[in-house]
């Protein structure tokens, strides 16, 4: 049975409105996407809440892997190829059946294989793929025994020529049983495990270690003998065509896998240290990117202005922020609702992080001739109805995307400034004219991203008003003058689920300035920044610090969260 959107509108997830908008989309589309992926992409309904109902119209029980642990009894039924190969999880034993997770519980090829291998009835249950695929990595890859015993064959001397005969070493039938290449698995894994954004591979004097960054913060992983250093950096230099006989130079290059069925992409950079050669590794999930405006942590003010915002033919929309705040996020999610199929959008990036269907992406090579500037221009003239510029560097690109923006074409850019109201300013540091900012631009969205309280282990206490009024935060009037001194917050203490941090995940903290009128006259003028910021705050605009002390009052993070973000 066909999962269809008057399903979602039964079970109260979705609106009348909202399934007409999916529907209008999957029109656009011709029909090559399912109501239920709009509806997902859309942020209308969540994956989780996508599959609980193909469950419900299928008639198969929900399995929330991501919460429940298999039992040990259970997953020693299967081997490891074969659930990776069917995307199945088996949960539990129940005397002659066996409760398999599955991502296609209607695979009868895979459930009769897996009744033949374990002798058992299989009762299959429905899971999120990609809470599925992280199980099955974690429950089926032990990483301490696995690097031990990576560390036990190469001193057994397996394949401990490496260094010089690691070509041989590809092309040998068994090459995924060498130790280094299991290792070098292994430290990949393990971060997709982990979700984390960045693999920091660092070589010390006595050894070598490894770092992720997970949700923004640095978290030690595994160490390994110095030893395991040279053939390490070999093999993730071949993986990424690089030269492994250059060692004195940095070099840079990007590697696609797919890992568990799930397609990622991986920027490679190696830099020369005076211990040996350190490689971070920038890990881009390419189905992880289709993420609803909903879902980014926005307000509804702010996320109401947004879509306002949006839903204009022409003029600039720009997000700022330090590097790593989640603006890529941020445009592409906005691309994303913007690509209904009956308009023409073009982007220019350096690099192409992610491939989105139906939007023409090119991206910068300077040794080719093709600049921000350069492309920009020829993009003009390929009939666009939507420009993403992915970075405003110099006062020529900026230029030209304004012109542009005047000339009836929506644009969307990203800058470096720390708040909205130092963007106009910036861009007359750049050299761009005043008159041009102040005709083209619409809106400026600064963000910042900061950790998310492990809802696991939440716990609520008690701070007094004064501590947080220390901070330079202003309570909100109905909190200020209940007349209690306290303020009832809410924390993670730390558990499993959240390797002890007490966070899980990241969401945004915006500040969002519509350019009025008002702005538009002081922008003429060239007010400074804080001028402006009176001015968008009169208007009204929420500071980024008014937005990030609301989501501590709802409990979504914390004061020193927020403060380590905001005031770093």
């Amino acid at each position: 049975m066909v999962l269809t959107g008057e399903h979602f509108l039964k079970e109260g997830l979705i609106t009348p409105e909202q399934l007409a908008d999916a529907m209008s989309k999957q029109r656009d589309l011709d029909g090559k996407e399912s109501i239920a992926r709009i509806l997902v992409q859309l942020g209308y309904v969540s994956e989780r809440d996508r599959v609980k109902c193909q469950g419900r119209v299928w008639g198969v029980p929900f399995a929330d892997v991501s919460e429940i642990i298999p039992r040990p009894e259970a997953l020693s039924l299967m081997n490891s190829a074969n659930a990776r190969k069917f995307k199945a999880l088996p949960m539990e034993r129940q005397g002659n059946r066996l409760l398999v997770a599955m991502v296609n519980p209607l695979d009868i090829f895979a459930i009769d294989e897996i009744r033949l291998t374990t002798g058992l009835d299989v009762e299959p249950l429905i899971a999120v793929e990609s809470d599925l695929i992280n199980s099955l990595v974690q429950f089926y890859r032990n990483e301490s025994e696995a690097l031990a015993g990576v560390i036990k064959d190469f001193d057994d001397g397996q394949d401990f020529d490496i260094q010089k005969k690691i070509e041989e070493v590809e092309e040998e039938a068994d090459a995924d049983d060498a130790p280094i290449i299991r290792l070098a698995n292994l430290i990949i894994n393990q971060a997709i495990i982990d979700k984390a954004s960045d693999i920091h591979i660092e070589p010390l004097k006595d050894g070598m270690r490894v770092r992720y960054r997970i949700d923004g913060v640095m978290i030690e992983g595994m160490q390994f003998p110095k030893k395991l250093a040279a053939p390490l950096t070999s093999r993730f230099k071949i993986i990424s065509n690089m030269d492994i006989a250059e060692k004195r130079a940095p070099q840079d290059n990007r590697i696609s896998m797919t890992i568990s069925g799930r397609d990622y992409d991986f920027r490679v950079s190696t830099l020369p240290m005076i211990f040996g050669e350190k490689i971070v590794m920038r890990v881009l999930d390419k189905g992880g990117i289709n993420v609803g405006l909903s879902k980014l942590g926005f307000l509804e003010h702010n996320l109401m202005m947004l879509e306002d915002m949006c839903s204009k033919t022409y003029g600039i929309i720009l997000v700022t922020g330090p590097t790593g705040s989640g603006k890529s996020t941020t445009l592409y999610s906005i691309l994303n609702e913007l690509n209904t199929g009956d308009n023409n959008i073009i982007t220019i990036e350096d690099p192409v992080e992610y491939e989105l269907s139906g939007i023409n992406q090119c991206g910068v090579n300077v040794r080719a001739g093709m600049t921000f500037a350069a492309g920009l221009r020829a993009m003009l003239r390929q009939d666009p109805d939507i420009i993403m510029v992915g970075e405003m560097r110099d006062g020529e690109t900026a230029t030209i995307a304004m012109e542009a923006a005047l000339t009836g074409h929506l644009v969307l850019s990203t800058l470096h400034t720390n708040d909205a109201p130092a963007a106009p300013t910036r861009l007359m540091d750049m050299g761009v004219e005043p008159f041009l900012i102040s005709s083209s631009v619409i809106g400026i969205l600064a963000q910042r991203l900061c950790r998310v309280t492990c809802a696991n282990c939440k716990q609520p206490y008690e701070v007094r008003k004064e501590d947080i009024l220390r901070y330079g935060f202003e309570l909100p009037y109905g909190v200020a003058n209940d007349g209690k001194d306290v303020v009832t917050l809410y924390r993670g203490v730390g558990c499993d689920k959240c390797k002890k941090t007490g966070y899980k995940g990241r969401t945004g903290i915006h500040e969002l300035m519509v350019v009025t009128d008002e702005l538009r006259d002081m922008i003429m003028k060239e007010a400074a920044a804080h001028d402006l910021r009176h001015k968008a705050i009169e208007v009204g605009m929420k500071p980024l610090q008014a937005d990030a002390l609301s989501k501590v009052l709802l409990g979504i993070t914390t004061l020193d969260e927020v403060v380590r973000v905001i005031y770093a």
